[in-house]
C-alpha cells in the first residue's frame, strides 16, 4: 500500500471538544466526532497514511465567542497538538490554529509563537470570520496575510458554516453540501480582492475538498467579470490563471468527475491527498481512497504524485 501524506486530517484537543459541547455543538449542524490517538493511528494504517498534518477544524477557537477566551483556547490547542507531534514525530505534523482574524494582534503573536517556538508546518484558516461575510480577502486581514507572506507560509483553508445557517433539509448539514461553496466563495474573494497576487503571493494556499465550487465556477467568472464595469481590470484568462496558484486536496473529492474538473484548473503538481478524518466516517474515507487509486485510468496523472510526491515538495522538511 502506497505511503500517503494527508494534508486534510483533523484533531480534536480535549479543550476544543469541551468548548464545542459547551457552546451547543458545531454550528454547521455536523456532529462532533470522538477522536483518540489510537483511532487516528488505526485509520492511518488502514489507508496507508504515513504522515498526517493535523488541523483543528471549523468553527475553531472563536466558537467560544469571547475574544480573550478564544485567544486562550487557540494557544491551548496549539500547545496540545505540538506535544502530540513531538510524541509521534514520524506520524504527525500540524497546522497552527488562530483566534478570529479580526483579533489582529493576537493572531500575529500566535503566528510568531507557533512558527518560531512550536515549529508548526503552516497555519489553518477558515473560509470566513466574524458574524458577517468576513471572507479571507477582507481588508482587515491584510496585516495577517502580510505576516504569513513574509514567512512564505503554507496556509490550509478549511470551510466553516455560512452566515445563513438554514439547512436545505434535515438530512443535509452544511458540510454535506454547503461547505464546498464556502470554500469557493473565499477563494474567489482572495482572487478578486487582489489579495492573492498582491499580498500573499509567496504563501502556498491549500483549498479543501478539491477547491469546492471554485473549479466548476471559475470559467463562468473568467468569462463574465472582465466584460462588466466591476471587472474591467481583468482579461478573461487572468482569473483562471490565479486559480492555478492554489493547492488543492482530495478529501471527499476523488470521484472521477470532480477530479477531471479539478485538473482542468489546477497545476497537477498542486494536488494533494486528504482524508478528512475523523469528520468523515471511516467508510467514506475508504470509499474515496479506493476511487483515488484508480484515477490514473481516467486522467493522465501519476497517483503517487497526489499520494505523497507533491506534498514532499510543499513540505520539504517532512521526513
Amino acid at each position: 500500500m502506497a505511503s500517503k501524506i494527508d494534508v486534510h486530517h483533523h484533531v480534536y484537543p480535549p479543550m476544543y471538544s469541551q468548548a464545542l459541547q459547551k457552546t451547543g455543538g458545531d454550528p454547521s449542524g455536523w456532529y462532533v466526532p470522538e477522536w483518540t490517538v489510537q483511532a487516528d493511528l488505526d485509520l492511518a494504517n488502514a489507508v496507508g497514511i504515513k504522515k498526517s498534518i493535523l488541523s483543528v477544524t471549523a468553527p475553531g477557537p472563536s466558537c467560544v465567542g469571547d475574544s480573550s477566551e478564544a485567544i486562550s483556547l487557540a494557544r491551548d490547542c496549539n500547545d496540545y497538538v505540538s506535544r502530540l507531534r513531538d510524541e509521534h514525530p514520524e506520524k504527525y505534523g500540524f497546522f497552527l490554529v488562530l483566534p478570529s482574524l479580526f483579533d489582529t494582534e493576537a493572531c500575529l503573536k500566535e503566528i510568531a509563537r507557533g512558527m518560531d517556538e512550536l515549529h508548526a508546518d503552516g497555519v489553518v484558516l477558515y473560509s470566513r470570520y466574524g458574524p458577517g461575510n468576513g471572507y479571507l480577502g477582507h481588508e482587515s486581514f491584510l496585516p495577517i496575510w502580510r505576516e504569513l507572506n513574509k514567512r512564505k507560509a503554507v496556509v490550509f483553508v478549511h470551510p466553516t458554516h455560512a452566515v445563513d445557517r438554514t439547512l436545505v433539509n434535515s438530512k443535509l448539514p452544511q458540510p454535506a453540501f454547503d461547505y464546498p461553496h464556502e470554500t469557493g466563495r473565499t477563494a474567489i474573494d482572495l482572487i478578486t480582492s487582489g489579495r492573492l497576487i498582491n499580498d500573499c503571493a509567496d504563501c502556498k494556499i491549500i483549498l479543501s475538498h478539491a477547491g469546492g465550487t471554485l473549479p466548476s465556477l471559475i470559467g463562468r467568472v473568467s468569462g463574465l467579470l472582465p466584460f462588466t464595469p466591476m471587472g474591467k481590470e481583468y482579461l478573461p484568462g487572468d482569473i483562471r490563471s490565479q486559480a492555478r496558484r492554489f493547492y488543492y486536496d482530495t478529501a471527499l473529492s476523488s470521484d472521477v468527475a470532480t477530479l477531471k474538473g479539478l485538473f482542468e484548473v489546477a497545476d497537477p503538481t498542486h494536488v494533494l491527498f486528504g482524508s478528512d478524518f475523523p469528520n468523515a466516517p471511516n467508510e467514506s474515507i475508504y470509499y474515496f481512497t479506493n476511487l483515488l487509486k484508480d484515477v490514473g485510468k481516467s486522467i493522465d496523472v501519476d497517483v503517487e504524485d497526489i499520494y505523497f510526491k507533491n506534498a514532499m515538495k510543499l513540505f520539504p522538511g517532512l521526513k
